[in-house]
């Protein structure tokens, strides 16, 4: 068999020029398993692949091979530069662990690559790998994998702020002497099982909501099957009721629905244009009957026609203007006052700053187009009972209601999440301002047409 420095060559431009082209395909290889396979699959195999890398930089005879320790950490350093291009420019954190040649000694950490460092705050290698990495199931996978020469993996959750889940897979390496060397390579899943959570939420949320209705309508169904047969005001009543119960299923499935479908073509940009003022006149018009009903003042202060003109799917942005003048009518409550302003040419910091001092202020989605870009910015306020400041982060989730205003309300709990998807697909953004006792303002912001 062939050793490692046969197979790359003894010395020279052609150990050079081999290195450099395992180093390509050592890289192209982890990329295309990290971009294609699963979390688990792909992490399993760029961890051969990256210990293969590791192995060949390290197992390569050289001055001081053998040594331990410090001797190592420099050694490693020494690496030629593709294979230490490999191993740095790895987006996944890569650890090599040495056991010092003492069966009980502490793991010491030899080499880390650049996410590596910036994961654990690392100034340089070398140290006790508990000073940096101090949770024991990660610590008991390297033992396994120093000591019992098997590969482990574990995952864990790292605390703080922001909650992130690690899998991390220890794999022993081959090493001269009684030096053990493992590698431990650590694979961020948070997007991964945050999304499994939203999924498994949505299913039981959206099954929820269907039970509800239908559940009523099985309960009216039984008793005009029964007793009430022969009753005609109960017969009346009961049939009301079923009816209102099937137009909330059927909202709600048009509602999930229409959100699959924006989901769908979320990633595409629209490419059509359209008068933001207009878009907002034919809603305030199709709503107007609606205010009227619950004597609702709709007090509207907008850009004249051809000012606001927005990059957009006309349909999908009508919708955005119809829930949230929708909701703004729903909440301020009879006899309330809901206001609809359009700004027709704005930048960032203008679409997003804040209207009263007094009131909590969130941003739901940020566009990344940056400062220099120009919005038409559409603010729609409700005199209502406002919204707490611990309500404001979810109001975007879907089927979230805040809590206290479910009772009575018709609304699915989509129409936020529908206004924020349509608004990413758009580039645009979206903000709330609320205060309690004073209302609430939702502002959704769209890219303009470049003038030109």
């Amino acid at each position: 068999m062939a050793t490692v420095d046969n197979f790359f060559g003894s010395s020279g431009p052609a150990r050079g020029g081999a290195a450099a082209v395992a180093a390509g395909l050592v890289a192209i290889a982890v990329f295309a398993i990290l971009k294609t396979a699963s979390a688990p699959t792909g992490a399993a195999i760029a961890v051969g692949l990256v210990a293969g890398a590791a192995t060949a930089v390290l197992l390569r005879p050289r001055p001081g091979a053998g040594a331990s320790g410090p001797a190592l950490a420099e050694a490693a350093e020494r690496a030629d530069p593709p294979y230490a291009l490999v191993l740095e420019s790895l987006s996944d954190p890569v650890l090599l662990v040495s056991d010092q040649g003492e069966e009980s000694g502490e793991p010491r950490l030899v080499f880390a690559n650049a996410a590596a460092r910036e994961l654990l705050r690392l100034q340089r290698s070398g140290g006790l790998l508990a000073a940096y990495i101090r949770n024991p199931r990660v610590l008991e996978t390297l033992e396994e994998a120093l000591h019992g020469r098997i590969e482990a993996e574990a995952v864990f959750e790292e605390g703080g702020a922001l909650e992130r889940v690690w899998r991390a897979i220890a794999k022993p390496l081959p090493s001269e002497g009684v030096e053990r060397l493992a590698l431990l390579c650590m694979r961020d899943e948070t997007d991964a099982r945050r999304n499994e959570r939203m999924r498994a939420d949505f299913l039981a949320n959206a099954s929820h909501e269907l039970r509800t209705p239908l559940a009523s309508l099985a309960g009216f169904i039984e008793t005009l099957r029964g007793h009430a047969k022969e009753d005609a005001a109960a017969r009346d009543r009961f049939l009301a009721i079923m009816s209102q119960q099937a137009l909330r299923m059927s909202r709600l499935i048009d509602d999930l629905l229409s959100l699959s479908r924006i989901e769908l073509n979320e990633h595409i940009a629209p490419g059509g244009e359209l008068d933001l003022a207009l878009a907002v006149a034919d809603v305030l018009d199709a709503l107007g009957p609606l205010a009227e009903e619950r004597r609702i003042r709709l007090d509207t202060r907008f850009a004249p026609v051809g000012a606001a003109v927005v990059i957009g799917d006309r349909d999908q942005i009508i919708q955005v203007i119809q829930n949230l003048v929708d909701n703004a009518i729903k909440y301020a409550g009879e006899g309330g006052t809901v206001t609809v302003e359009l700004d027709a040419d704005v930048g960032l910091e203008q679409a997003t700053r804040p209207r009263s001092a007094a009131a909590s202020r969130l941003s739901l989605l940020t566009p990344d187009w940056g400062h220099e870009a120009r919005y038409a910015a559409l603010r729609v306020s409700d005199s209502g009972p406002g919204i707490a400041r611990e309500f404001l982060p979810r109001l975007s989730e879907r089927f979230y209601r805040v809590e206290g205003q479910k009772g009575g309300q018709a609304g699915t709990g989509l129409g936020l999440a529908i206004v924020k998807h349509i608004l990413n697909r758009h580039r645009g953004g979206l903000t709330v301002e609320s205060a309690a006792g004073e209302g609430a303002t939702f502002t959704a912001y769209f890219p303009k047409v470049a003038q030109g």
